[in-house]
């Protein structure tokens, strides 16, 4: 490497290994062990000090003046004087001779030639002229992870570890010359790369083994599979040569596949944030687990007895006593031929499954969690509020829709409807615990919702919400000056590309508010938002959960609230600019790219970033955000109660015959009891194509009758703007048409209840004199002579 990029870096190197400086090797241990972390005292939770000196560097680095950072990322930038010239990156005349002092030496002027080809530098740095300060701090976070790549070349005595460093070195070094986005290319393939993935099968494994217990031990393991797992991801796995000489295995190919994609999606990138980071647990599954579970288990017990002091006592316990029963028993599953636990549809056994009721585990409830050793709690000392710009959302949802009344129960029914008063039964039988689900504990069924985690500990008191901003006109208040200064720290270390002034000032800008996450009296999370009332929409500037406490549904359920906060202001349209990283999270919160609110009304409003997605969110004031999920997970209870008493009714057992006992030996096949009820029950045309012919032919001579015009197509809302708050469930003719294309139309039952439903609707919204009611009166005659005519119906 005889760049000048390395050349600059030489210095520093030669000096660090002076020092003695140890650390970022993954070949200097004899096996699995975790990242280094000088300093850092949570044996749960290595590496964040490593971490922690490249973002302060790269802080420095970035608070540079500008003709120091230009200088900087000289060094990476090939001459443009002209086409001749081959130098591809700019050597000062007077390199510094003592450590560090590139950040305190003055910087070179932009006239000052290259030692190598006597060009200026500012024919090195012509093409960041016009830049933006962002970009340049992006391309400057850049320089100082290639500075931390080549030192860890130089420092790595393992060969494939050392070829990966060298990879990524010369991936960065290519990005900051081309100006690009760093993306790892090759036959490694893309995230994720086995599912299940680890995090999903240990969840699994715990509600698969532990679903019986009382909801005190069941809590108990589901905080060791979260240590497990936070360990898990800061661990730092043998190299391929370790690995055949542990397990005598002559082909490690696999292994050394697995460990290659670790090393550039996992482990760099957590000192190295250029470096998209993914989770090791959500993107490995369990073929990387077979290989390294038991050495990581010996290990890792291993350190959390030699580390034992360490521990807080009430967790002492916890982690010496339960956690290793608890990884002997996922072992079994790990290694086990059978274990349903990595079946990509796995699903509790139903006597499980009743027992468990809400107690499960969401599936993406783990990888972030705090470490256990650290305990999550910390009382909160601070004073009530006494003033300032604060609104607690805590308890102030929108009311849902009162229960059903009498009067829908006796509304006229189409044929095939649930009656109410089965619906109200049936709610009454899902809300009483006895009856059938059982006490709300901390955890959650297979299949709960994002939020549903969230959802509960709001319920609980563990986590509240506030909106937040600062006021010149108000007295401060201290506790909010606090919470300001915690989102402040949160969005400066989840948003790293973010200037921290630019955050800053923001988050204390009195027309910005902030929708902040307290847990145990401290941030964890927020989003910081500036509303236009007159535009009728707000931006979202910010939005972060802190990295420990990720993974919980935390930021779902925060922006859910964000949602019922702005439909209390009628305010029903969010915009936001998302960077790469972010699309995916807002697409699940019911953001789109498809922007439905006119231009006009946003530019000049709202901040444009570079090489960031618009995205829009419409919000729906009829639907309460908080409880969306939950009223889901409702609705499918009832459905599932009303079909268990569907099949205990058609589930009839009649009678034996003992007419043969007296010498019978023949009977007709009818005369079987429940044989004709059961052939009445199931007349239906059997052949799909036949039945869809005939209600194409009978929805096309519908829509063709003189009095259909009504209800040809949907009924406009600028028309009867109250009409969907009164029909719950709309249909129209074309509707229709596009269900029966689809194959919707299983059953004839199907399309005919379609049919009375346009009819009932009509006459339940218009006057029965009303020109609408006769056209409905005169097309049901139509359609069911049509009906009785195509056999359809009895005549």
């Amino acid at each position: 490497m005889s760049d000048p990029a390395t050349q600059a870096l030489q210095p520093r190197l030669l000096h660090h290994q002076a020092q003695g400086a140890s650390g970022g090797s993954a070949g200097s241990t004899a096996a699995a062990t975790p990242s280094s972390a000088t300093g850092s005292s949570d044996p749960a939770r290595p590496g964040l000090s490593q971490q922690q000196r490249a973002s302060q560097k790269k802080a420095q680095v970035r608070a540079f003046p500008r003709a120091k950072k230009l200088e900087k990322l000289g060094v990476f930038s090939a001459c443009k004087a002209n086409d001749t010239c081959k130098c591809n990156g700019w050597k000062n005349p007077n390199p510094p001779t003592a450590t560090r002092m590139d950040l305190q030496q003055q910087a070179a002027s932009l006239s000052e030639p290259c030692r190598s080809c006597g060009h200026a530098l500012a024919d090195h740095v012509s093409h960041l002229e016009n830049v933006s300060e962002d970009e340049i701090n992006r391309l400057l976070g850049m320089v100082v992870d290639v500075e931390n790549l080549f030192m860890s070349v130089h420092k790595e005595e393992d060969t494939d570890t050392k070829q990966v460093y060298f990879y990524l070195f010369k991936l960065l070094r290519k990005c900051i010359l081309q100006m690009s986005q760093p993306v790892v290319e090759g036959s490694l393939g893309s995230p994720p790369f086995e599912k299940p993935n680890i995090e999903q099968g240990v969840l699994n494994f715990v509600q698969y083994k532990f679903s019986h217990l009382a909801p005190k031990e069941r809590q108990t393991m589901f905080e060791l599979s979260k240590m497990f797992l936070l360990c898990l991801n800061y661990w730092k796995l043998e190299t391929p040569t370790q690995y055949r000489q542990r397990t005598q295995k002559e082909d490690a190919t696999a292994y050394k596949v697995d460990y290659t994609r670790w090393l550039c999606y996992c482990h760099v990138p957590q000192s190295n944030d250029s470096l998209p980071r993914y989770e090791t647990t959500q993107v490995f599954g369990r073929s990387l687990l077979k290989s390294i579970f038991t050495v990581t288990r010996r290990q890792l017990l291993e350190k959390f007895r030699v580390e034992k002091d360490k521990l807080l006592p009430e967790k002492r316990t916890l982690i010496l006593t339960h956690f290793p029963k608890f990884l002997s028993m996922l072992e079994e599953e790990i290694y086990g031929e059978n274990s349903p636990i990595w079946e990509a549809d796995f699903i509790m056994p139903a006597s499980d499954g009743a027992q468990l009721g809400q107690t499960g585990i969401s599936a993406s409830v783990v990888s972030g969690s705090p470490g256990l050793v650290k305990g999550l709690s910390s009382a909160s000392s601070l004073s009530s509020l006494d003033a300032g710009v604060t609104e607690t959302i805590t308890g102030e949802k929108r009311k849902l829709p009162e229960a059903l009344t009498l009067e829908d129960a006796k509304r006229i029914r189409v044929m095939g409807d649930i009656p109410m008063e089965l619906v109200n039964e049936v709610m009454m039988t899902i809300t009483d615990p006895a009856a059938m689900l059982g006490p709300e504990t901390s955890l959650l069924t297979p299949n709960a919702a994002r939020d549903e985690t969230a959802r509960l500990e709001e319920r609980r008191g563990i986590i509240e919400f506030h909106v937040i901003g600062n006021s010149l006109s108000q007295k401060s208040n201290k506790k909010i000056l606090m919470w300001l200064v915690g989102l402040q720290n949160v969005f400066s270390h989840q948003l790293p590309r973010m200037p921290k002034e630019y955050i800053t000032r923001l988050v204390f800008d009195p027309k910005h508010k902030t929708l902040a996450l307290i847990k145990d009296g401290r941030v964890i999370g927020g989003v910081c938002f500036r509303m236009f009332p007159t535009q009728g929409f707000t931006e979202i500037v910010f939005c972060a959960v802190t990295s420990n406490e990720q993974v919980k549904g935390y930021g779902t359920h925060l922006m859910n609230h964000l949602k019922e906060y702005h439909i209390k202001h009628s305010i029903l349209y969010f915009l936001t600019y998302a960077d790469e990283y972010a699309i995916g999270y807002f697409k699940k919160q019911g953001f789109s790219k498809d922007i439905k609110v006119p231009k006009s009304r946003y530019l000049g409003y709202i901040k444009d970033y570079e090489g960031a997605t618009l995205m829009e969110c419409e919000l729906n004031p009829r639907i309460p955000y908080t409880e969306l999920s939950h009223i889901i997970k409702r609705q499918k209870e009832i459905i599932k109660k009303l079909i268990e008493r569907k099949q205990s009714q058609i589930r009839k057992v009649y009678p034996g015959l003992t007419c043969f006992k007296d010498g019978v030996r023949q009977i007709p096949v009818e005369s079987i009891p429940g044989i004709s009820k059961c052939a009445e029950e199931t007349k239906e045309v059997k052949d799909p194509d036949v039945l869809y012919n005939m209600l194409k032919n009978l929805l096309a001579q519908i829509k063709t009758h003189p009095d259909a015009w009504p209800f040809m197509e949907p009924v406009k809302k600028s028309e009867a703007p109250d009409y969907y708050e009164i029909i719950r469930f709309p249909i129209d003719l074309k509707t229709m048409t596009e269900r029966l294309k689809n194959r919707y139309y299983v059953t004839k039952k199907l399309f005919i209840a379609d049919l009375q439903r346009i009819i009932t609707n009509c006459r339940e919204y218009n006057p029965p004199d009303s020109e609408y009611c006769k056209c409905a009166n005169t097309l049901e005659k139509f359609f069911y002579f049509k009906l009785k005519d195509g056999g359809l119906i009895e005549k």
